[in-house]
């Protein structure tokens, strides 16, 4: 009973890209056929690569135009209208974060689909190259065996047998049956005709596929970098750490923009060869390999028969027949000529060999392992490959966005810092209850700030005085800058600060007066 053969569908995905429009540089229609050495069809890729540029000229326009209105059209903002805008400034950087992050997330799991149909790829390609490579070596050693040892060995003996007819015969024939199997064996394929080292291809592969996957692993933690380090500007109100998360910024979106635009490129082309594979490899071989070769093992039908299964057969035919006719000499010549022995058992030893070569090139040969191969190939680069990135290009098309309205964000916060500075430049410095001017040092220069000794002098004059005494409608309540006191505690730091709108001494001397006068007002009376 035959075991059911897998075959190779192409992905959805791989239709949708496949019929993405190709254009050359002279924006005319181009076949979408994968055909990588037609300057047209290259053409078209780079088109597509172009949107990226595209997109990154339209980002770069709208910040442009965004900055210019930002900074033309600012006006000053009243405290009500300021903390609303200020909340609307940080939701928007937090929902832009919040993007970046899922896109980054989108990132990681396709770059690491990516590489996983990458590997598979380059892990079939070795196993197809050791299949081919074993092919090879098997054929060149049979061939090496059947012309070189036997006919040297077929040679000594004609030699020996020169006197006896019948076994003359037996040699003509066994001479007869070695050129069978030369000329079959010179049907196999012949790999080293191919010209192509798997092997070589599969390396270069994995060392770029490296670069890519490394390219990209930095390119998200970068994008993960700048949302924490956003967090901390925008807490911080730091205008050099905005500056130097504005630079990097613009360094990630033009990563971005250019990582979508390679990766469009790169899923089209491989969707181009992932829908038809089977006729680009055909016209590839078609200079080394017959077609019909060619389909057994890329389709691998049991109604298909296997193209070597003759010659085959005729090879084994033809080696079982020698080791039939070398066995009748050894019985029957050798006790006529002991000098045959020798080259009888070469010729033995030789046949042997080049029977097990020619089993394990009826397993080599035979379309299942290499169809395999093929097919874990497809597999990797169609489903595993194209699909990563698909997902590397929404992450850069959600990256790029999201950059770019961070960045109008930080626009928007240097602007509202750059108000609030206005703002404390405006405040009176004389104000004590500015936080800025309780931190100006005393300078006794200064003609409307009084010292404490000027105070006690005047007071030491009134001493002698013996204020009138005042009836109770006459009393006054206690002055505005007994209430300020408590507001300074008496801390002999704010001794000299003056108080609003008169020239009245520090709260703490007051103090000092309550303990010699009763009515404190009478001192001003």
């Amino acid at each position: 009973m035959a075991t059911a053969r897998l075959d190779y569908v192409a992905p959805w995905w791989t239709y949708w890209l496949h019929n993405f429009p190709h254009f050359n540089f002279f924006i005319q229609s181009v076949d979408n056929t994968f055909k990588p050495e037609e300057a047209s069809y290259q053409q078209s890729l780079i088109f597509l690569a172009c949107v990226g540029a595209v997109g990154l000229g339209l980002s770069l326009l709208v910040l442009a135009v965004y900055l210019v209105c930002l900074c033309c059209c600012r006006k000053d903002i009243d405290e009500d209208t300021k903390r609303p805008e200020t909340c609307c400034v940080t939701w928007t950087a937090v929902i832009t974060g919040l993007i970046i992050c899922s896109a980054v997330g989108v990132g990681f799991y396709g770059n690491s689909e990516t590489n996983d149909g990458v590997y598979q790829l380059t892990y079939s390609l070795y196993n197809a190259n050791h299949t081919l490579g074993g092919i090879s070596n098997l054929v060149a050693g049979s061939l090496g065996n059947v012309e070189t040892g036997l006919k040297q060995h077929l040679e000594r003996l004609d030699e020996i047998f020169s006197a006896r007819a019948d076994y003359l015969q037996s040699l003509r024939f066994m001479q007869l049956m070695v050129n069978n199997v030369i000329r079959e064996m010179a049907v196999l394929p012949d790999i080293d005709k191919a010209n192509v080292d798997l092997a070589a291809i599969s390396d270069q592969t994995a060392s770029i596929e490296y670069y890519r996957w490394l390219s990209y692993l930095l390119l998200l933690i970068l994008d993960l970098v700048i949302c924490l380090a956003m967090c901390v500007g925008m807490a911080k109100q730091s205008r050099l750490l905005l500056i130097t998360i504005m630079a990097f910024v613009v360094l990630s979106l033009i990563l971005s923009w250019a990582s979508l635009g390679a990766g469009t490129a790169t899923a089209v082309g491989t969707s181009d060869f992932c829908v038809s594979p089977d006729k680009f490899i055909v016209n590839q071989t078609k200079d080394f390999l017959s077609a019909d070769v060619a389909h057994y093992y890329l389709f691998c039908s049991p109604n298909l028969p296997n193209p070597f299964q003759q010659s085959l057969t005729i090879c084994q035919r033809s080696l079982t027949t020698m080791q039939i006719q070398i066995q009748g000499l050894l019985q029957f010549s050798v006790p006529f000529f002991p000098t045959a022995e020798r080259d009888l058992l070469g010729i033995q030893r030789l046949l042997n060999s080049t029977e097990f070569s020619v089993h394990q090139l009826t397993a080599l040969l035979d379309c299942r392992g290499l169809h395999k191969d093929y097919l874990d190939a497809l597999m990797g680069v169609c489903y595993d490959g194209v699909e990563g990135l698909l997902y590397l290009s929404l992450f850069s098309l959600l990256a790029a966005c999201a950059l770019s309205v961070m960045l109008c964000a930080i626009f928007r916060v240097w602007t509202l810092m750059g108000s609030r500075d206005k703002e404390y430049d405006d405040i009176d410095e004389e104000d004590p209850f500015n936080p800025q001017a309780r931190r100006i040092s005393y300078n006794p220069r200064r003609s409307n700030i009084h010292s404490f000794c000027s105070y006690t002098s005047s007071l030491g004059s009134q001493a002698s005085l013996h204020p009138p005494p005042q009836s109770a409608s006459n009393v006054v309540p206690p002055p505005e800058y007994m209430n300020q006191s408590m507001l300074f505690g008496g801390s002999p730091r704010y001794e000299n600060v003056p108080l609003i709108g008169r020239g009245s001494p520090p709260p703490s001397t007051f103090k000092n007066l309550f303990a010699q006068y009763e009515d404190p007002v009478s001192i001003y009376d």
